[in-house]
C-alpha cells in the first residue's frame, strides 16, 4: 500500500483526533459547572462601549437627589455595557442590618418645613354680622374706632423677617413641593347632595357674547375724585392712609329691596350683585375655597351670600407662586399669614376709597341710598352709586333670558378733555413685606413705582389675578370709564395699622381687562351654565363650592333648613316685637 503525501497525512492525523461523530455538531458538551447562575450584562454589537462595565450606578434607577433623569451628553448615543444590570450583582443585605442603628449623643438641629399633612385654614376676619339684612334690607360693613386701635385684632408681634431674600429663584424644587391642605369655605352636611362636579378646564371653554346692558336705575351718591393723589409723592412727604368712619353696606342679592321690586316686575330671570357676579364669572382664575348660594324661587333664580363670606374679603397673593403660609405650614410672622392680610387689605380698601374722595362736591343720584337711615346711623354715608343693570343672556329669541345686578361706583370725575362727569371705581393693593415669604417676588414699591411702573403692575397682575379680574369685571358690568387702583404699603413692615399711600394709577376698565387676558364671554358662558343647572331642577336652595384644593366647583343640593344660617334663632326685631306683645 502507499503512503499518502505528507500534506494529506497531516489532514488525516487531524480528522483523525476529531471525537466520534454521534450525530451532534460543535463543541463538545461540558459537565462543569462553575459559570452556571452567573447572570450575563446585556450587550449589541451596534452598541458603542464607552467603557467596560459600570458598577456605580444607583439603586435607585439612575435618579439623582433633586429626582430628575441625569442626561450625559457625551454619551448621547452609546449604551454604557453593564449599565441597568448593576443591581444583578448587588450583594444581598445581612438579616441582622434590618436592625442597625446609629447611636449619637449630638442634637439633631435639621430644620423642618411645612409637611405634607399641614392644614391651610382659610380664616375669616372677625366682622361682626351687624344689623341682619332680611329686616328692613340693611347691612352694614363693622366699622372700626378711629386711630385703627380695633382693626383685626391683630397681634404686632411679628418677629424677625423671614423667608429669605428677595430674588429667590424659583423652579428646579419646587415640583417637589407639598400639596397644601385647606379647608372649605362652608361645612358640606352629609345630607347634602351632590349634583354637579365641573373642572376650571371646562368652565375655561364656554363662550357667550351679551351685550354691554341697560341701565334701570340709580341710587345714592358720589363725590368727586381727587386728582392730588395722581401725582408722584414727594420724597420724604408720603401720605397716611387716614381711617375715615363711613357706613358702608354689603347687603346680598335676595335682601336687596331694590332687587326684591324688581323681581316682582319680572325685570328679569336671574339677579345677583356685582361682587357675587364678578367672583363666579372669575371663578377659573380662583385659588382660596369660596362658595355662593343659589336660591330657585319659580322660574327666577337668585345669586346670593352668606353672613361674613369668604368672597367678601379682599385676598393677598392669592395666585403667587409661592402664596402667604398658616401658621400650621410654618409661618412664624402672624401679620403675614393669609387671615390677617385679607383683614389688612379689607380695612385698606375700605378706608382708602374714603379718603381720596372730596366731600365738598358732590353729584346725586335720581334716587337716595335705599340702605341708610340717619336715624338708624351714627357716620354719614360713604360715596357709593349703586346702578342697577340689565344683560341680555339669552341664546335665542324663544327663550329670552335677561340678568339684574347691582353695580357700585365709587367718584366721579371731571373729563379733562370735554369737562364731562366720568364714573370711578376706587379699589387699592397693599405691599406687607418684599422680602418676607409669600411676597411673590415683588418689587420694592417705595424705590419702584414711578422707574418702573410696568414692571410693578405686571407683577401684582401675576400675584393677584383673581382679585384684579374681579375688580375689572366690577367696573366693566358698573360701565365705569375708570378705574382707579391706589398703592399701599405699609409704614413699617412688621406693623400692620399703620400705611402710607405711594401713588395711584388709573386705566380704561376694558384696556386693563385685554392687559390681563380676561374675556368677559368666558364669565357670561359660565353664570349662564351654572343658572341653567339650577332652573332645570326644583325651586329649593342650592350650594356651588370652590374645592379648597383642587381646580373643581361642586353644585349641592341643600335640604330644608341645612344652612348654618337657617338653624339660628329669629331675628333680633323679632323678638322685640313679641316681647312687646
Amino acid at each position: 500500500m502507499a503512503e499518502p503525501a505528507a500534506g494529506v497525512s497531516s489532514l488525516v492525523d487531524l480528522i483523525n483526533s476529531l471525537p466520534e461523530p454521534d450525530g451532534t455538531w460543535g463543541p463538545p458538551v461540558t459537565t462543569e459547572t462553575t459559570l452556571n447562575g452567573v447572570p450575563y450584562a446585556p450587550f449589541s454589537k451596534s452598541d458603542k462601549l464607552g467603557r467596560m462595565a459600570d458598577w456605580t450606578e444607583n439603586k435607585d434607577g439612575g435618579r439623582d437627589g433633586r429626582g430628575r433623569q441625569q442626561y450625559n451628553r457625551s454619551y448621547r448615543d452609546q449604551q454604557v455595557y453593564g449599565a441597568g444590570s448593576a443591581s444583578l450583582f448587588a450583594a444581598p443585605v445581612a438579616e441582622d442590618e434590618a436592625s442597625f442603628s446609629v447611636v449619637s449623643n449630638v442634637r439633631d438641629t435639621t430644620k423642618t418645613r411645612f409637611g405634607r399633612g399641614a392644614v391651610f385654614t382659610r380664616g375669616r376676619g372677625q366682622r361682626g354680622r351687624g344689623q341682619d339684612s332680611r329686616a328692613g334690607g340693611r347691612q352694614q360693613f363693622q366699622r372700626q374706632g378711629r386711630g385703627g386701635a380695633q382693626y383685626g385684632g391683630y397681634d404686632s408681634r411679628g418677629g424677625a423677617r423671614g423667608g429669605g431674600a428677595r430674588g429667590r429663584r424659583f423652579g428646579w424644587k419646587d415640583y417637589d413641593k407639598p400639596q397644601r391642605n385647606r379647608d372649605a369655605s362652608i361645612n358640606i352636611r352629609p345630607d347634602w347632595k351632590l349634583l354637579e362636579e365641573i373642572d376650571f378646564n371646562r368652565l375655561s371653554k364656554l363662550n357667550l357674547e351679551t351685550d354691554e346692558g341697560e341701565d334701570i336705575d340709580s341710587y345714592g351718591f358720589l363725590y368727586y375724585y381727587d386728582r392730588s393723589y395722581d401725582k408722584p409723592p414727594v420724597k420724604n412727604a408720603e401720605r397716611k392712609l387716614a381711617v375715615v368712619d363711613r357706613a358702608v353696606y354689603n347687603v346680598t342679592t335676595s335682601s336687596d329691596p331694590i332687587i326684591q321690586e324688581l323681581a316682582e316686575k319680572d325685570e328679569a330671570s336671574i339677579f345677583a350683585t356685582d361682587s357675587i357676579l364678578s367672583m363666579l364669572m372669575c371663578a377659573p382664575r380662583s385659588v382660596y375655597p369660596w362658595d355662593i348660594v343659589i336660591v330657585r324661587q319659580g322660574n327666577k333664580v337668585f345669586l346670593d351670600k352668606r353672613d361674613n363670606a369668604a368672597l367678601d374679603m379682599v385676598t393677598v397673593n392669592e395666585n403667587a407662586h409661592d402664596a402667604p403660609l398658616e401658621a400650621s405650614e410654618g409661618s412664624k410672622e402672624i401679620i403675614n399669614q393669609p387671615p390677617a392680610l385679607a383683614e389688612e387689605a379689607t380695612y385698606i380698601n375700605h378706608n382708602f376709597a374714603n379718603q381720596v374722595v372730596i366731600e365738598s362736591q358732590k353729584v346725586d343720584m335720581p334716587h337716595e341710598n335705599p340702605f341708610y337711615s340717619a336715624s338708624d346711623e351714627t357716620e354719614p354715608p360713604a360715596s357709593k352709586a349703586y346702578k342697577y343693570r340689565r344683560f341680555d343672556l339669552s341664546t335665542s329669541e324663544e327663550d329670552p333670558t335677561y340678568l339684574v345686578v347691582r353695580t357700585e361706583l365709587d367718584a366721579v370725575q371731571k373729563n379733562p378733555n370735554n369737562g364731562e362727569d366720568q364714573f370711578v371705581t376706587i379699589h387699592a393693593l397693599n405691599e406687607f413685606d418684599n422680602k418676607a415669604q409669600g411676597s411673590g417676588g415683588a418689587l420694592d414699591w417705595r424705590t419702584k413705582l414711578v422707574s418702573q411702573r410696568g414692571a410693578v403692575v405686571a407683577t401684582e397682575m401675576k400675584n393677584n389675578s383673581c382679585k384684579l379680574a374681579r375688580w375689572t369685571v366690577q367696573s366693566i358690568l358698573a360701565k365705569a370709564d375708570v378705574m382707579k387702583l391706589g398703592f399701599v404699603s405699609r409704614a413699617s413692615p412688621k406693623v400692620n395699622d399703620k400705611h402710607v399711600v405711594l401713588g395711584v394709577i388709573g386705566w380704561k376698565p376694558k384696556d386693563f381687562a385685554n392687559q390681563m387676558n380676561l374675556q368677559l364671554s368666558n364669565g357670561w358662558g359660565i353664570v349662564r351654565t351654572i343658572a341653567d343647572m339650577c332652573l332645570q331642577r326644583d325651586e329649593g336652595k342650592y350650594v356651588l363650592v370652590k374645592d379648597p384644593n383642587k381646580s373643581i366647583l361642586r353644585l349641592y343640593e341643600v335640604p330644608v333648613g341645612g344652612l348654618d344660617e337657617d338653624d339660628e334663632g329669629p331675628e333680633p326685631e323679632a323678638e322685640a316685637e313679641a316681647e312687646e306683645e
